[in-house]
């Protein structure tokens, strides 16, 4: 978990909210956002007012001594924590922290003048956007007014000056917690993401911003070579994964489309298909050209008023990218992908982009699943590399509750090979025990057994009225025998975790061939097992490969292989994908967590 000096500042917080709360965490419930809110739109006009007033014609401008000492006063005044000396005294308040170390002298101000990094703070708060964020949070409007007119002939007091500097600093350091962290706990979410987190100093961070190279500014993107700007510090405290900065530099693109989208299309009355007239195929021509999934056209197609072979070839492409059947075909389910505002597909980057923020480092190669995409990532390094990473389909769990995939993070221990399985209690009792009731027969077709404990070495117990009743109670377990038709299919890849999910094959390969993969009771079905069991298993003794695992699979015994360490397994929601080769993926929100972030991010 962060620490409290790296603790997110509530949204909205202005210079006056942060001095009534004293510096520490203000509560973040519905209530209390709105109030801070209220408090910050107060704050800003207080800014904007104190400044103006400060640099009317006349005042005297203040000295760096004079803003030093109006800054340690301001702070002293409103903390519980003593202020000994500068060096010590600095308490958990990243703000203190700040000032405390270097004597108190303003971070972006000398005297009454902006500093040059003090100017690229603001650029890079006023750019907050390109991460999905909202300059909102960080009082960018009021330190941008007030920003210029802190210019070379500025004559702020002390106390404007200090005031300035302090909310400068608290805006940035909420912006670098916000692109470490993202804006909310995804507790708050219901996604079990709070491992513990690497250490983030947003003090030592913001002093070196403070003292960073004053060449040109690059807000928006990660900077490479020696020259440690503003822009590249602060891009450093972001995801580092590759496929975050990919999606990231997607974001203006598409805001760019949504300025100005594609004509709308009328969904047609049945597929169009090659060779079908088609009154609109010019306006679907444009907006597949402008998506991308069509090259611009060297001449005019011969029959303009066609759905042609080059139409049916965008669409696919189209088809492709939004995880549709790839038919080619105008269909109604293509023609609702196609009418989504592109201002929604914005929405979707930007709330993916937030739950990037909440993945911690990987601390050595993962498997990673990606729910609404039906795709399942085994890392053979810590580089998020389309080479570099083995891919499959998965199926998940279905649409509605409780049948949900979990998002969570547990670590892959062990293999097991023709696995029990153990029918879990919500199941037993919502749909095996009144068909067992009703056809006791039903225990025996479907090679289940009752026992008295859930390991694989209990002796089953004969079925009655009583084991049944047992069995309602959780005094029994019911657990399908190994084989062909076992529900987990021939291997099951175990992840201790409080929501008995984990990876397996399973006895219905077909549903693999749907595009729309959301069959099971939460748990996660894999296309390539096989695969899976050589990469999880190769550091393990035994030389496990395909033949061998194919062979355990086939066997007469139940194998638990221990693997020699663990690997992290990071269950993920992301409806928005930048890939290596340019192209960006959406995918519907099937469990209608897109709409639940929205809400939260907008309260």
């Amino acid at each position: 978990m962060p620490s409290k000096a790296s603790q997110r500042l509530p949204r909205g917080r202005g210079f006056a909210t942060w001095l009534r709360y004293g510096g520490g965490r203000a509560s973040t419930t519905s209530a209390s956002r709105r109030r801070l809110r209220t408090n910050a739109e107060a704050a800003a006009r207080t800014l904007g007012a104190i400044l103006l007033l400060a640099l009317s014609p006349g005042a005297r401008a203040a000295s760096e001594q004079d803003v030093a000492a109006a800054i340690q006063a301001t702070l002293a005044a409103h903390t519980s924590i003593p202020l000994r000396t500068p060096a010590r005294g600095v308490g958990d308040s990243p703000e203190l922290r700040v000032y405390g170390g270097r004597q108190f002298a303003g971070l972006w101000t000398r005297g009454s003048k902006l500093t040059p990094q003090g100017q690229q703070v603001l650029a890079l708060l006023s750019h907050s956007r390109d991460l999905g964020l909202n300059p909102d949070d960080y009082a960018i409007e009021p330190l941008m007014a007030a920003g210029m007119r802190l210019g070379a002939n500025a004559t702020a007091s002390a106390a404007q000056a200090a005031a300035f500097d302090i909310q400068l600093t608290q805006s940035a350091l909420h912006y670098l917690h916000d692109a470490h962290f993202g804006r909310i706990d995804p507790r708050r979410a219901n996604f079990a993401l709070a491992v513990p987190r690497k250490p983030f100093d947003s003090a030592a961070v913001l002093l070196d911003m403070a003292s960073a190279e004053t060449g040109a500014v690059q807000t928006g993107a990660v900077q490479t070579g020696a020259v440690q700007t503003v822009a590249s510090i602060a891009a450093s405290v972001e995801p580092q994964f590759y496929h975050y900065a990919l999606l990231k530099n997607s974001l203006s693109a598409y805001r760019a489309l949504a300025r100005d989208p594609p004509p709308l299309l009328a969904a047609p009355a049945h597929p169009i298909k090659i060779g079908s007239p088609y009154a609109q195929a010019q306006a679907l021509r444009q907006t597949l050209v402008r998506l991308g999934d069509l090259a611009p056209a060297t001449k005019s197609p011969a029959e303009p008023l066609m759905f042609d072979a080059t139409l049916s070839g965008g669409v696919k492409r189209f088809q492709a990218r939004h995880g549709l059947r790839i038919n080619g075909a105008l269909d109604a389910v293509t023609s609702r992908a196609l009418a989504v505002p592109l201002a929604a597909r914005v929405r979707q980057i930007e709330l993916t982009l937030e739950r990037w923020r909440w993945v911690p480092e990987f601390s050595a190669p993962p498997v990673i699943v990606n729910i609404p995409q039906f795709r399942l990532f085994a890392f053979n390094s810590l580089q998020d590399r389309k080479s570099d990473v083995l891919q499959m389909d998965v199926i998940v769990g279905r649409a509605f509750q409780p049948a949900h995939t979990p998002v969570f993070v547990a670590d892959m221990t062990s293999v097991i090979f023709r696995p029990y399985w153990q029918v879990p209690d919500g199941i037993v009792k919502k749909e095996m025990l009144p068909k067992l009731r009703r056809q006791p027969e039903y225990l025996q077709s479907q090679h289940l057994e009752i026992v008295p404990a859930s390991d694989e070495v209990s002796r089953p117990v004969a079925l009655s009225s009583a084991t049944l009743d047992s069995l309602s109670e959780g005094r029994l377990k019911l657990r399908q025998r190994p084989g062909p038709d076992n529900a987990l299919g021939l291997i099951k890849f175990s992840l201790p975790n409080p929501y008995e999910v984990y990876l397996h094959s399973t006895p219905t390969p077909a549903l693999f061939k749907e595009q729309v993969r959301a069959f099971s009771h939460g748990c996660i079905r894999v296309s390539d097992p096989v695969a899976l069991a050589v990469h999880v298993l190769r550091d393990t003794g035994g030389q496990w490969t395909a033949e061998k695992v194919q062979q355990a699979m086939d066997g007469e015994v139940t194998q638990h292989v221990r693997l020699a360490h663990p690997i992290p397994v990071l269950i993920l929601y992301g409806t928005a994908l930048a890939t290596e080769d340019g192209k960006i993926l959406f995918f519907d929100d099937i469990y209608g967590h897109d709409r639940e972030l929205a809400a939260l991010l907008d309260l």
